[in-house]
């Protein structure tokens, strides 16, 4: 199997699960290696709770919500400006899915 194949693992709510590499201290690995034996899991479910947690409180931080609304304004000025250097190219696009180029004068 090449490294760059994914395994066959069931889908989440969010899509199937993917490897993530992290680097990471020998004493924080250490840590975690004590928490989930505390908890009876696995360091990787350790990690991936945390993550989980983690997105939770960033989807409700206002610095995040602020930057995902100026990240979201500039995507759609790019888009817009990206639709019109298209419309300019081959014109406008009738319902018929075709493009409707002007003749060149």
């Amino acid at each position: 199997m090449s490294e760059n194949e994914l395994l066959e693992v069931p889908a989440t709510a969010l899509g199937p699960i993917r490897p993530l590499s992290v680097r990471i201290t020998d004493g924080l690995r250490a840590q975690l290696e004590v928490i989930a034996q505390l908890n009876d899991r696995s360091v990787t479910e350790e990690i991936r709770l945390a993550l989980e947690a983690w997105v939770e409180t960033s989807k409700s931080d206002p610095k995040v919500l602020q930057r995902a609304e100026t990240v979201r304004a500039e995507i759609e000025r790019e888009a817009k400006t990206k639709q019109s250097a298209i419309e300019a190219i081959f014109g406008s696009a009738p319902k018929g899915g075709r493009t409707t180029k002007q003749a060149p004068a």
